[in-house]
């Protein structure tokens, strides 16, 4: 495995005074523990319910860096209130409530539909979530805006494309909702990145969309890591999904693209122990910060292997063709 690059970023003063005394965020998270409990408020929850809230808000205005990330993030304010659901509950078989939905989400700006059920671990602690299903949905970016990330006063196409795929979650996550509500059931957003009572990454596994990647991030077999999540909780009978497992949890362990790119190293070439789960974890207290001074960041989601257009089947394909020689292998 090759040499870890020295990293050089060191926060600056306007970050280090918002820091809160004494406080570390991947405490907050769990890291290093390995007994199950629920996700604590963090990034990006009410800043009242976290010790974060100044740093956050350095993070949110930071989005702002150019009058086009301005108008992008705006427009994730700009949806359809949510309608009352109809007393007269229309009724089909789950199959059938499953393709109107998938048919319906994707006709509405969702590129990627998938169905779980809601676990204890999607939810965070002091929230609930009252019904059984949940429907995860994917927003890939426009690749070549996104790869122009970290963003500045002179370009800020790579923040402002961010903003513009939250502005399609927000939008196609409330149509999704008052669809089914509209037929008779329930049914409640939960568009990124406004953290709420739903873990997106883990429901978006559950519901077949992709696995985590070493970049904290979903990766998709199609879309690989560039894309952005949102899901809608629902009474609806449902078919659910089963988990795509297509290799890139296996690439990740030999892969240093991300890691290497990181400028505060907040990537490691190791999973964790985080909340009971061994998984991939980005450090919170090195990653924030720069997050914060530069108006966002997504390096890693733009220099990732899988996200590049084009060559994320040829990566599958590579991966399903490297199982099969160690299954063979195995067998001999």
């Amino acid at each position: 495995m090759s040499r870890r690059k020295e990293k050089t970023y060191t926060p600056g003063p306007v970050v280090m005074a918002a820091w809160p005394e004494g406080a570390s965020g991947n405490v907050l998270n769990g890291q290093g523990e390995k007994t199950f409990r629920k996700a604590s408020p963090m990034f990006w929850h009410p800043p009242t319910q976290h010790p974060f809230g100044t740093l956050q808000q350095i993070a949110s205005d930071g989005c702002r860096v150019t009058p086009e990330a301005v108008e992008e993030f705006l427009k994730a304010r700009d949806y359809p209130p949510l309608v009352e659901i109809n007393p007269v509950r229309a009724e089909r078989t789950p199959q059938e409530w499953t393709a109107l939905a998938r048919e319906f989400a994707l006709a509405n700006e969702s590129d990627l539909f998938g169905v779980t059920t809601v676990k204890e671990h999607y939810i965070v602690e002091g929230y609930s979530i009252d019904v059984p299903n949940v429907i995860a949905l994917g927003f890939p970016h426009n690749y070549e805006n996104l790869k122009q990330v970290p963003s500045s006063p002179e370009n800020g196409k790579g923040i402002a494309e961010v903003g513009r795929q939250y502005a399609r979650c927000t939008r196609a996550s409330y149509k999704l909702a008052n669809w089914i509500r509209e037929q008779g059931y329930y049914a409640y957003p939960y568009p990124g990145p406004r953290a709420d009572a739903l873990l997106l990454i883990p429901a978006a596994i559950d519901a077949g969309l992709g696995e985590l990647g070493k970049h904290g991030s979903l990766i998709n077999r199609t879309y690989g890591a560039n894309l952005r999540l949102a899901g809608v909780t629902t009474d609806m009978p449902l078919v659910f999904n089963e988990e795509d497992v297509f290799g890139s949890d296996d690439f990740c362990l030999n892969c240093r693209v991300c890691d290497d790119a990181c400028p505060p190293g907040a990537i490691t070439d190791q999973k964790q122990w985080v909340r009971g789960v061994e998984r991939w974890y980005v450090d919170f207290d090195k990653c924030i910060p720069y997050f914060a001074e530069n108006a966002g960041c997504a390096i890693c989601l733009a220099v990732c292997p899988w996200s590049r257009p084009g060559v994320a089947d040829n990566l599958v394909m590579k991966m399903a063709k490297r199982r099969e020689a160690q299954l063979r292998d195995g067998a001999e």
